[in-house]
């Protein structure tokens, strides 16, 4: 346009067509087509000479003449129709081309049809450009494509997801590979991140994954009980992406594609025989990644992240966080629930006999609640059919057969005498059944507190001579009253005189 100028202002100055050519070196016909132009035009040279370059070159350059053709109107009324199109599987340009080719007489070769219908795709919605702030936001996804590593133990490949997580404002990336992206593997990726980061965004931003999001809602989306406790631990919130709208996490969604280049790629020749192994090699290319310098900027992710952000995130926990599972159970008549994922039964208080309860379990621990109160904890445990009972949960008459032992009744003897004693612990020192020594000892027991305490020791002190223990033998010798043998003889009382002398006479 300043060669436009010069032409107007040597124009201005009464200079002939050839001269301004000469002047400018270029040719006449250029510069009569400009003076042309102008003369055709209502504005003044003066006026035109006052206007800034883009205000010049939209009046003497009115557009590319192609927009003119009459193709383009033909074509132009079909590029909503063909936009549309291009959404639907297996729909591409040259589909549509050739279906436009096809219908029309003198139709645009495929090129400039391509460009007029990008050229239209462009031209809709405006994109905006987001700002971020230090600590707000992370950014979650997993990658579309797959690594693997191969099981040495039979040779298969093990395909496994990659979970992948940035940081907005300065684009830090974390990435690790899991075995799928269920609830367990997708906290568990989700702990290491935040570790990793070591500190807590404001707020979680992921996908709507099924691990986050139960159900996907533009304006209230269901999230995850797992990933709502995994937030209330931590100490912040989630905010789930709207649905089929990435570019509500765009950052991240490039992060995946350099993940593509600066991992999948150069990981592509290695071999790897376990998830850890993996893991660790997919760790050493992402620290690189992060350390790589942006383009357009003097720094890298991690300088930034170190100088500007870390700071700001909130402080971790002092505990990592333990998925929990939820269930409503039924206590049953032997006051015990069973969780049938580990096909396992745990005690409840035999007052709750028959009233629903609420299980709330992680991998270590087992809570039961009770209308909202804490009725029992357990250390959480994988054995099959078995039994984890405290002995509090039991009536007293479970407790008391619960609590039977060799101990037990040997205290109890104890506490009637020392020959009971003795005779209970040379009965259990025969080999028989314990069952069957307990019910003795019950037997024993009950007559000690039927019998007189010196006629039933005598009863012992006859069985140990005779080395009978048995509750049958004791009984028989106390039925017979065999133990009035052992008594002696009774001592006649002296008799009344007075002529005996007392302890004063041997003073």
């Amino acid at each position: 346009m300043s060669q436009v100028k010069q032409i107007l202002r040597m124009h201005l100055q009464g200079q002939g067509v050839k001269t301004i050519a000469r002047h400018l070196s270029i040719s006449k016909n250029t510069v009569k087509s400009y003076l042309q132009k102008v003369q055709a035009g209502s504005t003044a040279i003066d006026g035109l000479l006052a206007l800034e370059d883009p205000e010049l070159e939209a009046l003497l350059l009115a557009g590319n003449p192609a927009y003119k053709d009459t193709r383009y109107e033909h074509l132009k009324e079909r590029l909503a129709y063909y936009n549309q199109e291009l959404k639907k599987t297996g729909v591409t340009r040259l589909v549509l081309w050739e279906e436009y080719a096809q219908g029309t007489s003198n139709p645009y070769s495929y090129t400039q049809f391509c460009y007029h219908l990008q050229q239209y795709r462009r031209s809709g919605k405006p994109s905006m450009v987001l700002e971020h702030h230090p600590g707000d936001k992370l950014f979650i996804d997993f990658a579309g494509k797959k690594l693997s590593y191969i099981d040495r133990g039979t040779g298969e490949e093990i395909f496994v997801q990659v979970f992948v997580a940035c940081l907005p404002y300065s684009d830090y990336c974390f990435a690790m590979a899991v075995p799928s992206q269920r609830v367990e593997d997708f906290i568990h990726a989700l702990n290491c991140c935040l570790q990793d980061l070591g500190g807590v965004p404001q707020t979680l931003v992921p996908d709507n994954l099924k691990a986050a999001v139960i159900k996907a809602n533009r304006y209230e989306p269901g999230i995850h009980q797992a990933l709502e406790d995994f937030a209330n631990h931590y100490g912040t919130t989630i905010t789930p992406a709207r649905p089929g709208k990435p570019q509500d996490k765009a950052l991240v969604e490039n992060q995946v594609k350099l993940i593509y280049s600066r991992v999948y790629a150069k990981l592509r020749h290695q071999q790897f025989f376990d998830l850890t192994s993996l893991n660790r090699a997919i760790q050493e290319k992402v620290k690189a990644h992060n350390q790589t310098r942006m383009q357009g900027k003097d720094y890298c992710r991690q300088e930034k992240f170190l100088a500007e952000e870390k700071h700001t995130l909130q402080a971790l926990p002092d505990t990592l966080f333990e998925l929990k599972y939820y269930r409503e159970l039924k206590v049953a008549k032997n006051n015990h629930i069973y969780l049938g994922q580990d096909k396992h039964y745990y005690s409840v208080p035999y007052t709750y006999i028959g009233q629903q309860v609420k299980v709330i379990y992680t991998r270590n621990l087992v809570k039961i609640y009770h209308q909202g109160t804490l009725v029992a904890t357990h250390p959480r445990s994988y054995k099959k059919g078995s039994y984890t009972s405290q002995k509090e949960h039991l009536c007293s008459h479970h407790r008391y057969y619960k609590e039977r032992s060799p101990t037990y009744y040997l205290q109890r003897a104890y506490r009637h005498s020392e020959a009971l004693y003795q005779y209970i612990k040379a009965l259990f020192a025969q080999d028989k059944y314990p069952e069957q020594l307990y019910r003795m000892c019950e037997g024993i027991l009950s007559l000690s507190r039927k019998i007189p305490k010196e006629t039933f020791i005598r009863a012992c002190d006859l069985a140990r001579e005779h080395q009978q223990f048995s509750y049958g033998f004791l009984k028989r010798v106390l039925e017979n009253n065999m133990t009035a043998s052992l008594e002696p003889p009774p001592q006649p009382p002296l008799p009344e005189h007075h002529n005996i002398r007392g302890a004063d006479a041997f003073k």
